[in-house]
This record gives C-alpha cells, sequence and structure tokens, in this order.
C-alpha cells in the first residue's frame, strides 16, 4: 500500500487533471449516449474540460459542472469539483451550500414541471436526501485532507521550533561554560601566577648575587606576562559567557585555612559561618578571600590581613580588610575582572559585595548575602 500512494503522489497534477477530464467525459458520453442534444453536449464538454483549471479557480470549476449534473446523471465532474473546492477553502458556510446546490441540480427533473406530480414528489425528496449525503462525501474527504497537511505542517513547525530552541540552548551552554571558565581562570590561575610574580619581586629585591637577581628579575617579567595573556583571554570568554552555576569540582569553606596558609600574606581568621549554608554560597565566600589577598599581593606589598566571617538572623558574609602597603607595589597587568567576578556571584546569591579603600589607606571588601540562600 505505501507503494501505490509513493507512485500515486510522484503523478505530475497535469497528469492527474487530463485523467479527470477523460474520465468525466466518458462518463458523459455513456448517458448521453443516444439522447444528447447541442445544448447538453456543450454543457458535457464545458463541465468535463473545466477540471483542468479546478485546482486555479475550484468555485468557477464547480459552477461548470451544475449544468451537466442538471441534464445527466454524471458523478465523475461534480464529485472532483467538490472534493478540490473542499480541500481548498475553509469556507464551511460556501461547502454547505455548493453541496445543497450539487444535490438540487442533481435531483431535479428537466423540464421542473416533470419532478413535481402526484407520488413524484415524495421521490423526489429522497433521491434529494441521498444525492445531497452523496455530495458530502467528497467534501468531508476534501476537508479531511486539507486538515492532514495542516497538521504535517504545524509538525515541520514544531520540529524547526525544537531544532532552533535546542540551538539557542547550546549556544546558551556554552556562553555559560565561557563565562565559568573566564571565572576560574581568574580566581585560580591568576591567583597562583600572581602569587609567582610578587615572590620573585620579593627575591630580586632580596637578592644580593648579580645571576640570581637577573633569575627573578626574569621570572617577574615572564609572570607578568603571562598575567597579561589571561587578562586578555579572559576577556574574551567573558564578551561571549553569561551568568550560569559553578564548575565542579569546587572549593569550600573547609579549604578556606589552606588558602590563607599559602597566602604568603600575614592573615588573621576570626569568626565563623552557618554550617548549612549552600555550596555555592561557601564557594562565594572562598573565591571573595581568595580574590582579596590576590588583590593584597599585588596592590599592596607588606601588608597584613583580616578576613573575618560574620553572621546574624538575617544575612551572613565576609570581610576581607587589608592595611596600607609597607613595600613599594609591582606592576601587574589588572582589567578588575575579579571584582566583577565577584559580583556576579554575589547575585548569584541575591547578595551585594563592596570595595573601598579604608581611612588608614588599607582597602575593605565586604560579601554580605541573605541567609539560607541557594
Amino acid at each position: 500500500m505505501s507503494t501505490g500512494r509513493a507512485w500515486w503522489r510522484r503523478l505530475p497534477p497535469w497528469a492527474i487533471d487530463t485523467g479527470l477530464v477523460m474520465l468525466a467525459a466518458l462518463d458523459a458520453w455513456i448517458n448521453l449516449l443516444g439522447e444528447g442534444t447541442p445544448v447538453t453536449w456543450a454543457c458535457a464538454a464545458a463541465g468535463s474540460a473545466s477540471l483542468l483549471l479546478r485546482r486555479r479557480f475550484p468555485p468557477a470549476v464547480f459552477l461548470l459542472t451544475l449544468p451537466m449534473t442538471l441534464f445527466m446523471d454524471v458523478a465523475v465532474a461534480p464529485i472532483a469539483a467538490l472534493y478540490t473546492l473542499a480541500a481548498s477553502t475553509r469556507n464551511r458556510p460556501l461547502l454547505a451550500g455548493c453541496a445543497l446546490l450539487n444535490a438540487a441540480a442533481g435531483t431535479l427533473a428537466w423540464p421542473l414541471s416533470e419532478g413535481f406530480t402526484g407520488e413524484d414528489r415524495t421521490w423526489t425528496l429522497v433521491q434529494f436526501v441521498y444525492t445531497l449525503a452523496t455530495a458530502a462525501a467528497p467534501v468531508l474527504f476534501g476537508q479531511l485532507v486539507q486538515a492532514r497537511h495542516d497538521v504535517a505542517r504545524r509538525l515541520v513547525e514544531v520540529k524547526e521550533a525544537r531544532e532552533h530552541e535546542r540551538a539557542l540552548h547550546a549556544q546558551t551552554v556554552l556562553a555559560r561554560e565561557r563565562a565559568q571558565l573566564a571565572r576560574e581562570m581568574h580566581d585560580v590561575v591568576s591567583h597562583q601566577v600572581s602569587l609567582i610574580a610578587v615572590q620573585a619581586g620579593a627575591l630580586q629585591m632580596a637578592a644580593k648575587h648579580p645571576e640570581a637577581r637577573e633569575a627573578a628579575r626574569t621570572i617577574r617579567t615572564l609572570s607578568a606576562n603571562t598575567l597579561d595573556e589571561l587578562r586578555h583571554m579572559v576577556t574574551l570568554l567573558r564578551a561571549s559567557g553569561g551568568k550560569a552555576t559553578e564548575l565542579t569540582p569546587q572549593p569550600t569553606l573547609a579549604d578556606l585555612r589552606q588558602l590563607i596558609a599559602n597566602s604568603g600574606i600575614e592573615t588573621t581568621l576570626t569568626g565563623e559561618l552557618p554550617a548549612d549554608i549552600s555550596t555555592t554560597a561557601q564557594r562565594t565566600v572562598y573565591r571573595t578571600v581568595q580574590e582579596a589577598l590576590t588583590n593584597v599581593r599585588k596592590h599592596a606589598p607588606g601588608a597584613r590581613a583580616d578576613v573575618h566571617l560574620w553572621h546574624d538572623a538575617h544575612h551572613f558574609g565576609v570581610t576581607v580588610t587589608n592595611t596600607a602597603p609597607t613595600r613599594p607595589t609591582v606592576a601587574l597587568p589588572s582589567a578588575r575582572h575579579g571584582l566583577i567576578g565577584l559580583r556576579e556571584r554575589a547575585e548569584l546569591l541575591d547578595g551585594t559585595l563592596t570595595a573601598e579603600p579604608t581611612p588608614e589607606g588599607g582597602y575593605e571588601i565586604e560579601l554580605r548575602a541573605p541567609a539560607r540562600s541557594d
């Protein structure tokens, strides 16, 4: 059956229409054989030939088949015309009217006076109902085909919409991953490289041997260049990134003391946070402390820092404060992506991040977030 359907669909429209014209002409010829008049032959020719235009002018073709339906008992031409009209229009009143016209033309006898005498009236009514039911079949079938085409088009539209949605989702996921990667590059890699640069600067000033000072200078220069390249990479990644959840695995509050111990800065840790805060909040606190200590090494050499964890009934957070620098600063590239990333992390907790200098010449960074944030 599927092979037959495929073969039928492969036929060109003109071939189908030509076949219908031939069938309609044969149907009319059989009915008019030996009884036709010039008028009936003309109506049969016009009605049959009009089927060639049924796809372009369905209502006109239907009207052209009515005379041959009135003069003879034909089926091919009116059924084809009704089907084509039903498959091409959504006007239900029009279709109902055309079915009634077709039934009336097929029922009434010509001349009209012959069908309305005596007992013929009852038979005429029965025949009208039968003919109307016959005319309803191609109308219903045409509407069914039209509905099938509508459903097929709708399925195509839904498929295209889903493909478009999947493409947008993939782009969104990629953008979020780039933003996450940019943040992690700044928080982790830049943290380590800046520490290398600061330690190399300190070694350069403390070394007594010229070769040791030159090696330390080279290390500091390479570290500064690496930070500059990282800054450009982070900028490119952020240009196509967006806010998202964090990459895993990530540090938590349990890693905070190790971070402070490896920072190379004299730092005190006070206070505590609730044990039930989310892992996202713990990572945000950790990254805030990490970025703050990185900035202390870069911009306040010799300064001491104080990390204070705090919470109350409605909020929790961390405050990192450092003293004024005691040594000259080492010029390191910076595009302030660290503070931008911290503010984004704070926004994920519905919180805020403030960063401002202190009256004593130091700097203070504070993260504040509502309690029990996810």
